[in-house]
């Protein structure tokens, strides 16, 4: 498994589009934050320190190759150039803080499926993504790994605070739980904005596409629990599946009143963003998006029965910007990137 076979490869394993409420959840994740009880941590680690961390963890890797029955690769990012690491953070899998760092490093398996960013804000965040609402299911995933990586490394743990990380709101579990989730029928409905903003007093917080920091594009919203103290793993868990499955059903609805009562309307929306996107010579990144996103609210409605749920994911991922640089195996102009992309979508939807 070279690190060229799996940036080329543009489907992930979370993006098979398959799963629970997969026309809403286009992804589950699972995120533990852990670190090495006998080193300093990551703001205060010299180069030599951190090298040694990304040393200790490529020699657990047999350990949770053997518990998960899963093929993982180490890849420094130390000579990785930015291009590659680009591609990385436009699969979801490294941050785009990791990817500014030389002193880091990921783990991935073979399907992308588990990704541990090395020397990120903590030593270790181990990360699971699984298409669909399947959080209790990354969870179990992500709990094998991290029992697997401790029978090696001695993680840094406080009976009173639970796991120590860098940042306070990590304490306890150091477990984030989110979804990725496509709302267009809430956002057309003006309805996100007073459901999303809602998300608090429950315990969650809304972010874009990479996370925090990140712009909401395309009606893409990443949504998380907000702290890790004082609730269990299935606290945690349980608490934002209930949350996203509430979504999905309001988003459902929204989308059946948007088309019982504005249905033209609606199909020639649909309809403008098909034809843009099977026409257009020039197309943006963000405009790619947005009528990407119209596109598949009008497969889920069955505006659209011949374009296939997959070619939404496939497309939001290989019309980044890395991606087409990748592709074209060299940096390319914003006018080139355009046409690239417009090309690219031509293609794979005159294909079906």
């Amino acid at each position: 498994m070279s690190l060229d076979e799996l940036l080329k490869r543009e489907r992930s394993g979370w993006m098979k589009g398959d799963g629970p409420a997969a026309d809403i959840v286009l992804s589950s994740r699972v995120r533990l934050a852990r670190n090495l009880a006998d080193t300093a941590f990551p703001p205060r680690l010299s180069a030599a320190a951190a090298a040694g961390v990304v040393e200790r963890v490529q020699a657990a890797l047999p350990s949770l190759s053997s518990a998960l029955n899963r093929r993982f690769a180490l890849f420094p990012l130390k000579g990785m150039s930015r291009l590659d690491r680009q591609v990385l953070v436009e699969k979801h899998l490294i941050s785009p803080l990791l990817a500014k760092n030389d002193a880091a490093a990921v783990v991935l398996s073979e399907d992308e499926t588990v990704s541990i960013m090395v020397n990120e804000e903590d030593h270790l965040r181990i990360q699971v993504l699984m298409p669909g609402l399947q959080l209790e299911e990354a969870w179990r995933l992500a709990d094998a790994a991290d029992d697997a990586l401790s029978r090696v490394l001695n993680f840094a743990y406080s009976d009173d605070q639970g796991y120590l990380t860098t940042c306070p709101t990590n304490l306890g579990t150091g477990m984030r739980v989110s979804v990725m989730m496509h709302l267009p029928g809430l956002v057309l409905s003006q309805q996100a904005g007073r459901l999303l903003g809602a998300l608090p007093k429950l315990g969650a917080v809304v972010r874009g596409m990479y996370g925090e920091g990140s712009e909401a594009k395309g009606n893409l919203f990443q949504i998380s629990n907000q702290v890790t103290l004082g609730q269990t793993e299935r606290e945690l868990t349980d608490n934002l599946s209930s949350i996203a499955r509430q979504l999905v059903e309001q988003e459902r609805s929204a989308r059946e009143r948007l088309y019982r009562e504005m249905r033209w309307q609606l199909e020639d929306r649909v309809c403008r963003a098909y034809g843009i996107l099977t026409n257009a010579r020039l197309i943006s990144s963000d405009e790619a998006l947005r009528l990407l996103s119209d596109l598949r609210l009008g497969i889920d409605l069955n505006i659209l029965p011949h374009v296939p749920p997959q070619v939404f994911s496939d497309l939001v991922v290989a019309t980044r910007v890395g991606f087409l640089q990748k592709a074209a195996s060299r940096q390319l102009t914003p006018q080139e990137r355009d046409l690239r992309r417009a090309t690219l979508i031509r293609q794979r939807l005159q294909a079906r």
